[in-house]
């Protein structure tokens, strides 16, 4: 997809959407709101062919689901889910949700992550705003670029979400003045003898925390 189309289809869906919500904020009654702050990390899949694995972020889809308005409170300031599987999500273009009640938020500036940087635990924050309060469905990476550069130096050919987008299909809430972090694990898959390799989510490493906002607001 060119920037070009690519722009006009933001316009047309997600950032239409975006300006609905700013519409809404006009109203007398303000909506309860959370904090979601978005994390990447990698967990082993072909990673350690790589000398480096830059991925370029320009913004996230999350699309909101039905039931609950995200006030529940916990007995504990921190609870965590992860993904039950330990493989690798083969996603293909015709798994991912692309309905229209999907919401964009694109970043002011582009992110971007290494992933040899991102094993073993690691993780990078890309993104930290406030959502109204409430579940969601899930949560996808805009990933507008994947430069790969392989052990030996020679450079990789790396199939970005174009082909098979990086949507983490791990539901989660926004809960009213707390902090949701969502940690979304992807990693450079090879295909076959082909020597092209394609990011995929991992279930396993991908994750939910919430947790209260201290005093400070972070």
């Amino acid at each position: 997809m060119t920037e070009l189309n690519r722009r006009s289809y933001l316009q047309a869906t997600g950032v239409a959407a975006a300006g609905m919500v700013g519409l809404a904020g006009c109203s007398e009654t303000a909506s309860a709101t959370g904090t979601l702050a978005t994390q990447v990390t990698d967990q082993p899949g072909d990673i350690a062919d790589f000398e480096s694995c830059v991925v370029t972020i320009q913004g996230i889809w999350v699309k909101p689901g039905e039931g609950g308005d995200g006030t529940e409170t916990t007995n504990t300031v921190t609870e965590s889910t992860a993904g039950t599987s330990t493989d690798v999500v083969e996603q293909e273009e015709g798994d991912v949700d692309e309905s229209d009640d999907r919401e964009y938020h694109e970043f002011d500036e582009a992110q971007e992550a290494d992933l040899v940087e991102l094993q073993n635990g690691n993780t990078e924050l890309i993104d930290e705003r406030e959502l109204e309060a409430g579940r969601y469905e899930f949560l996808q990476l805009d990933v507008t670029d994947v430069s790969g550069v392989l052990d030996g130096g020679e450079e990789a050919d790396v199939d970005t979400p174009g082909g098979a987008p990086l949507q983490f299909k791990h539901p989660f809430e926004i809960r009213e003045d707390q902090v949701t972090t969502f940690t979304g694990d992807f990693t450079p898959v090879k295909r076959g003898q082909t020597g092209r390799y394609l990011l995929q989510p991992v279930a396993q490493g991908t994750s939910v925390e919430y947790s209260d906002e201290t005093e400070d607001g972070s």
